[in-house]
C-alpha cells in the first residue's frame, strides 16, 4: 500500500494551533495517492485557493481545517478527478492573525497570534513597558470598527486585575503612548522636565519637589505657561496662568494640578538679588579693610 505523500512543511505544522484560515494563510495540503495536488497552497486575498485541474477556487476563509478538507475531496470527486480522495490540510504558517505591539515598550513588534494570547502575553513579547510608558495602553481591534479601549497600566500590571487582562485573537493594535511631561524652569535646584502620571496627579508642589525644591531669591508669585490645543502647529499662543507660589506653601492656598506639557516657571528676585549682591560686596570690602588695619598695626 502507498503511503499519504507529506506535503511540504507539514511537519512543522503539525505542531501550529487549528483555527479558522484567513488570507495569507499557507496551508499544508496533502491528498492521498496523488502527489500532484500535495502542496502548499497560499489563500489569496480574496480567501481562496487554487488547485491543479480544479476548475474552480475553493473558499477557504473563516473555515478550519477539517472544513476544507472536505471541501476539496468534494471538488475533486465532483468533478471527477479522484474517486473517494483522502484529504489533510494543516496550517504551515498564519499571517492572518497579526498583533501589533507599538509606542512606549522595549522591543516594539508585529507577531501572529497562534491560538488565543493574552494582553501581558503580548507585552512580555516587546520585552515589557519601557520607562516612558504612559498610564494606559490603548487596544484597538478589528471588529469594534476602530474603536479605541483604554486600558489602565496599574490595574493591569500592578493590581494584576485579570479582567483587563484581554484575550486577544488576531487582528488587534496594542499601543502604549509615552507619558506626558511637565517642565519646571527658573529658580529652582534642578530644572528639567518631569514624568506626568496621570491626570491631576502632577501638582505645582510636587513639581517643585520633583526639581529639589526652590532655589534662593525664588518669587512669590510663579506661573504656568500651557500650550494652545494642537501645539504650534495651531499657531495658537500658549496660556500664562498666575501662581501664588508662596500661598500654596503655606497651605493657605489650593494646589495646582499640571497638564501635559505645562511649563512652570518660578522667576527670580532681582531686587533682592541685587540688595543681597551689594551687602555682600559690602561685608567683603569690610573683611578685608579690617585685615588691612591689622597688617598695618604689626608693622
Amino acid at each position: 500500500m502507498m503511503a499519504p505523500l507529506v506535503a511540504q512543511g507539514e511537519s512543522a505544522a503539525a505542531n501550529l494551533p487549528a483555527q479558522t484560515i484567513g488570507p495569507a494563510d499557507l496551508l499544508a495540503i496533502a491528498v492521498y495517492g496523488a502527489p500532484e495536488f500535495t502542496r502548499t497552497v497560499r489563500v489569496s486575498a480574496e480567501g481562496r485557493i487554487r488547485l491543479p485541474m480544479l476548475r474552480e477556487q475553493i473558499e477557504v476563509q473563516g473555515r478550519m481545517p477539517a472544513e476544507v478538507e472536505l471541501r476539496i475531496a468534494a471538488a475533486l470527486a465532483q468533478e471527477q478527478i479522484l474517486v473517494d480522495p483522502a484529504v489533510t490540510v494543516a496550517i504551515a504558517e498564519y499571517h492572518s492573525r497579526p498583533i501589533s505591539v507599538l509606542g512606549a515598550v522595549k522591543a516594539p513588534l508585529t507577531f501572529q497570534a497562534l491560538g488565543k494570547t493574552t494582553l501581558l502575553e503580548a507585552l512580555t513579547r516587546a520585552q515589557g513597558l519601557s520607562e516612558d510608558a504612559g498610564p494606559e495602553i490603548l487596544l484597538t481591534r478589528p471588529a469594534g470598527g476602530g474603536e479605541v479601549t483604554h486600558i489602565p497600566v496599574r490595574q493591569l500590571i500592578d493590581a494584576a486585575d485579570p479582567a483587563w487582562n484581554v484575550t486577544l485573537e488576531g487582528g488587534e493594535e496594542v499601543r502604549v503612548p509615552q507619558a506626558g511631561r511637565v517642565f519646571v524652569a527658573g529658580n529652582v535646584k534642578h530644572p528639567g522636565a518631569f514624568r506626568l502620571d496621570g491626570a491631576g496627579d502632577t501638582t505645582v508642589l510636587k513639581a517643585v519637589a520633583l526639581a529639589e525644591g526652590l532655589a534662593p531669591f525664588a518669587t512669590k508669585d510663579a506661573y504656568i505657561f500651557r500650550p494652545a490645543p494642537g501645539g504650534t502647529v495651531s499657531g495658537g499662543q500658549p496660556t500664562e496662568i498666575p501662581v501664588a507660589l508662596s500661598k500654596i506653601m503655606e497651605r493657605a492656598a489650593p494646589d495646582v494640578a499640571l497638564d501635559a506639557n505645562d511649563i512652570l516657571f518660578i522667576p527670580d528676585n532681582r531686587v533682592r538679588r541685587n540688595s543681597m549682591s551689594i551687602l555682600e560686596k559690602a561685608l567683603g570690602f569690610a573683611a578685608s579693610t579690617a585685615s588691612g588695619v591689622l597688617i598695618l598695626g604689626l608693622h
